[in-house]
């Protein structure tokens, strides 16, 4: 006879996000499986799933397609994080990035499909490109740069995964609901892919230059990781979420000089503030988008979804906890301990 307890998967489930949610999961009762090859991942991010007897967890990729099947095979529900992930990496690593967003998640489809499994697919605010509207919403176009731009092979990947999801949707009847991501912060996020939060908190409590690239008016809009954990369990367990597309993300934004001023005042930090080119940065010819906000009108009329945590109390949590991990760099703080009080 079959446990009742819910059994879910997720994929990529070491990863920042993946570690709030698997612990987020486990604490309401659920079993919670996961897979990860730890190339962008770490093992820390589990510390507080480990603990629990309902959580079980795989170090492998999910192209080993035999354990991919077993794993979808034992889950009510699948998370579909996995991918690659970081500007940084993307632009250095473009043929890692474009097989494994396609071809991973054509795998996590097409097994869930056999079995009509319910598939939450992590897509990102990438994929709105150069769209210069005032607000991104679900049904906006999507305007990519040049396919001489590494820049924008992330992005291009991401909407052929929304399409797949979107075809065996309609053509094979899997439960599918897809989340575009924007800028998830919080403890114990890295800075090593290029996530902006954590290397200004890093660069601003060693007294290190705050680098800036580009001139810093570019506008970005940053949500608590505890909101994004929520609304992704919420949309899983609402039925009118299938086949959709949401934004998940904060309603206000602010430009990237302004955060880390921002940083910098929060950290007491003397540091400087620098600008580094784009170019410099990246590649010659980089790409960057002036602005970023998303309409989350929609996701608010279906699960109440509304951002918990303003930028100034983010990044005074995320400041704290790596003071924490400096002082006493053996302690690990579970992810329940670092959001639970949002």
């Amino acid at each position: 006879m079959r446990n009742s307890t819910p059994n879910y998967l997720i994929t990529g489930g070491a990863g920042f996000i993946g570690g709030y949610l698997s612990e987020r999961l486990l604490e309401q009762g659920n079993a919670v499986a996961v897979i990860d090859d730890l190339s962008t991942g770490s093992i820390e991010n589990l510390e507080g799933s480990r603990k629990h007897d309902r959580f079980s967890y795989t170090i492998d990729t999910i192209f080993n397609k035999p354990l991919a099947a077993e794993l979808v095979d034992r889950a009510d529900v699948i998370f579909h994080l996995a991918a690659a992930v970081g500007v940084k990496l993307i632009v250095e690593d473009p043929v890692r990035t474009m097989e494994t967003n396609i071809r991973g998640s054509e795998i996590i489809l097409e097994l869930a499909a056999k079995k009509q499994k319910k598939v939450v697919m992590a897509s990102t605010s990438e994929v709105y490109g150069k769209t210069t509207q005032h607000l991104f919403n679900e049904d906006s176009d999507l305007v990519l740069g040049s396919t001489s731009k590494s820049r924008w092979c992330y992005a291009a990947s991401k909407i052929v995964d929304e399409f797949l999801a979107k075809a065996y949707w309609k053509q094979a009847g899997l439960p599918i609901v897809i989340v575009r991501l924007f800028n998830t912060v919080g403890p114990r996020q890295t800075g090593r892919y290029g996530m902006v939060v954590p290397n200004f908190v890093d660069q601003a409590l060693h007294s290190e230059p705050i680098t800036v690239y580009g001139d810093g008016t570019q506008r970005r809009s940053f949500t608590w990781v505890g909101d994004v954990v929520d609304a992704l369990i919420a949309l899983s367990q609402h039925p009118q979420a299938v086949g959709e597309v949401f934004n998940i993300r904060h309603s206000k934004d602010i430009s990237i000089l302004e955060l880390a001023q921002l940083v910098k005042k929060a950290a007491g930090s003397d540091s400087e503030i620098v600008f580094i080119p784009h170019n410099e940065a990246y590649e010659e010819g980089f790409e960057d988008m002036q602005r970023r906000l998303p309409d989350i009108s929609k996701i608010n009329r279906l699960i109440g979804y509304k951002p918990t945590l303003d930028l100034g109390q983010i990044v005074e949590r995320v400041i704290a906890h790596q003071r924490e991990r400096e002082r006493h760099p053996a302690s690990r703080v579970s992810a329940s301990a670092a959001i639970g009080a949002a």
